[in-house]
């Protein structure tokens, strides 16, 4: 398989719901196809805003900004409120305010808070004040953010202005946003191996980028990781294969718990979810997160000591499509290349090919594909379908069933 290939035929933003989107999912659909792997698209619904008219003016003074997409349209005004913190003193003055965050996005108990206690809008911010570029992301409000409060008009700002209105002691904000609201449609791609046992492993990716980013990192490179795995072993297995390239990660997980809801019924047919989000670059630390037993974070560190894989292990909740299969009692394990900012940045511009090391990713590619072999081919899996209570815990809060501890 030519890697190099693979980036080189996604180089372009392919965000959630989007034609580009589509394209990269049927890119990836040929792909396992000229392996001889059969292929399907399923198709799930996300939410969708097409902005069509934005403007923010403070004190009189139109700044540049991005609509988040799915927040409402209309037009309010009130005082500017700058807000660092989201403790319940901080809380205390966003009554009728425009809510300046430091942040670029709102968490699920975050925004209930700011609803309660009366904010009128919220603007976030993103960039850097130093770099040359003066790009600004755009976001969306998600459906499972809202709950059922209601809707208020968002926007994103650069940290630059976000610094003029603290600095300049803006006092007066008007926000005005038009948008086309819709259910639009997103896509996973699902590639089969069957095996000797009607017992599966799932393996899984996300193929979809943020507003700016053409996803080279995050994370084409785990579904390069994926069509690596597929190319060594397309012979039958013990337990059978299925791979499912999510789409509509970067929107909180959308692909993947689009996947654990259709296909509930076959999930006690599952062994084990391995997962890849972000692999081969040229600098980094490899990581493997275990949202299982404790056992299976042992032994990958034993395997990597005995073929000679530096890793680091852990156990936990791994912000991946990982998530909603452990949630439905499916142990799962995340594999990742944890790159720092300045080598390998993510949700920008800077994410594209350039960062991957093709060398390293083979080096990934194959140390996966060994524990994957592993597991596929154990005549009985060896990591239990038991979550532990600790990591329910952490599933819990990490998907806002309940609030973490204070």
């Amino acid at each position: 398989m030519d890697l190099q290939q693979i980036f080189d035929s996604t180089d372009f933003v392919h965000v959630s719901g989007s034609r580009e989107e589509l394209q990269v999912a049927e890119y990836l659909k040929g792909q396992c196809e000229s392996m001889g792997v059969p292929a399907r698209i399923e198709e799930f619904r996300v939410a969708m805003g097409d902005i069509e008219e934005v403007h923010l003016y403070a004190d009189g003074k139109e700044i540049e900004c991005r609509a988040f997409s799915c927040c409402g349209s209309g037009a309010v005004e009130g005082e500017l409120y700058y807000m660092p913190g989201t403790d319940k003193i901080s809380l205390a003055g966003a009554k009728d305010k425009i809510v300046l965050m430091d942040a670029q996005g709102v968490s699920f108990f975050t925004y209930q808070d700011l609803m309660k206690a009366g904010a009128k809008a919220l603007l976030f911010q993103c960039g850097n004040l130093y770099y040359g570029d003066r790009d600004i992301d755009q976001r969306d409000l998600r459906e499972a953010v809202v709950g059922e409060e209601k809707k208020v008009l968002c926007a994103m700002i650069h940290s630059e202005e976000a610094i003029k209105l603290v600095k300049n002691h803006v006092k007066h904000i008007r926000l005005e946003i038009k948008q086309h609201e819709y259910d639009g449609k997103s896509h996973n791609v699902i590639a089969e191996i069957p095996g000797k046992k009607d017992e599966w492993i799932v393996l899984t990716a996300h193929y979809d980028t943020t507003s700016l980013s053409h996803g080279a990192y995050d994370n084409m490179s785990g579904c390069a990781g994926l069509l690596g795995i597929m190319e060594q072993m397309r012979h039958e297995n013990n337990y059978g294969l299925r791979f499912v390239f999510c789409g509509s990660e970067e929107r909180g997980l959308l692909g993947s718990h689009a996947y654990v809801k259709d296909h509930e019924a076959e999930l006690e047919k599952v062994a084990l979810n391995i997962n890849m989000d972000m692999i081969g670059t040229y600098m980094g630390k490899f990581i493997a997160c275990a949202t299982a037993e404790e056992k299976a974070a042992h032994y990958i560190s034993y395997m990597g000591a005995e073929v000679g894989f530096p890793l680091t292990t852990s156990t936990g909740v791994y912000p991946s499509d990982s998530t909603p299969f452990a949630d439905k009692g499916v142990p799962a394990v995340t594999f990742a290349r944890s790159a720092s900012g300045n080598v390998a940045p993510i949700h920008c511009r800077y994410d594209t090919k350039d960062v991957m090391s093709m060398e390293q990713l083979q080096k990934d590619i194959d140390f996966i594909a060994a524990f994957t072999a592993r597991m596929a081919n154990s005549a009985v899996c060896p990591v239990s379908r038991d979550i532990p209570e600790n990591i329910k815990k952490e599933l819990d809060e990490y998907l806002y069933r309940k609030r973490k501890a204070e």
